[in-house]
């Protein structure tokens, strides 16, 4: 986007820009950015929360009444809910310890599909509470023919096959872990007795699940791998950012 505000500015067009990681603005210089403590996919803070967002937009239009940049500007406060007293979030749902022998593929198959049974009442309640809508169902795979797939990637590897009709391998798979990623982070944020950040959620979808286990496992295989597809996957759309830690190549 910084990119693209310097060839806008040279057609004559004045440009803003909220940068959630301020380094970035750093190194592009953007005519006008306004850096945010925020996490990242929230560049206007917190959900529901229209007046602290409303805030958010007027300093940065504010931006605006420069001529001439590249200007670099702080939003000062935190989202609200960011506050460090606040009472911690909880998944609804206390998993066994994530299993140890990534191997067996019988023995991961099963282990995702207790989690998967037992999230399964949280995930229809999230899904009810938003009218139905869920972000699920990329792949066109219920819950368990993906569970079965993924153990299936992490040990067979390479000769890993796709189940989606027309559809490489490291693709299928790929829709099939968001799927389930997105299975898992909608039941996790189901009860309605706290407000998870994204943070909160991703580790405990990354340090505490046997998926998460078993996806940074397939990344870390898949880093080295000589398949091109898996290990273009790898780089950027397998792990997100503030979970890197947890590989072997971060």
């Amino acid at each position: 986007m910084s990119g693209l505000a310097h060839i806008l500015e040279s057609e004559g067009i004045a440009t803003v820009a909220i940068a959630l990681i301020r380094k970035h603005a750093e190194d592009m210089k953007p005519p006008r950015a306004l850096a945010v403590p925020f996490e990242l996919g929230r560049p206007l803070g917190a959900p529901n929360e229209p007046d602290f967002q409303r805030r958010v937009l007027r300093d940065l239009l504010e931006l605006l009444e420069e001529d001439s940049g590249p200007v670099l500007a702080d939003f000062p406060d935190e989202p609200p809910g960011a506050a460090p007293d606040m009472e911690g979030w909880a998944c609804p749902v206390n998993f066994a310890a994530p299993v140890d022998d990534l191997s067996d593929e019988d023995l991961i198959r099963q282990a995702l599909l207790q989690e998967i049974s037992l999230l399964k009442p949280w995930y229809e309640e999230s899904k009810q509470t938003r009218g139905g809508r869920t972000n699920f169902g990329i792949s066109g795979k219920a819950p368990e023919e993906i569970a079965a797939y993924i153990a299936h990637v992490v040990t067979a590897r390479e000769d890993t096959e796709s189940t989606i009709p027309d559809t490489p391998a490291h693709l299928a798979f790929k829709h099939m872990a968001d799927d389930m990623r997105y299975y898992y982070m909608e039941a996790a944020i189901a009860r309605p007795d706290g407000r998870a950040s994204d943070v909160e959620i991703g580790n405990w979808l990354w340090g505490e699940t046997t998926l998460g286990k078993v996806l940074v496992t397939i990344r870390d295989w898949a880093m080295e791998s000589e398949h091109p597809g898996f290990k273009a996957l790898a780089v950027t759309a397998m792990v997100p950012t503030h979970q890197r830690h947890r590989t072997q190549h971060g």
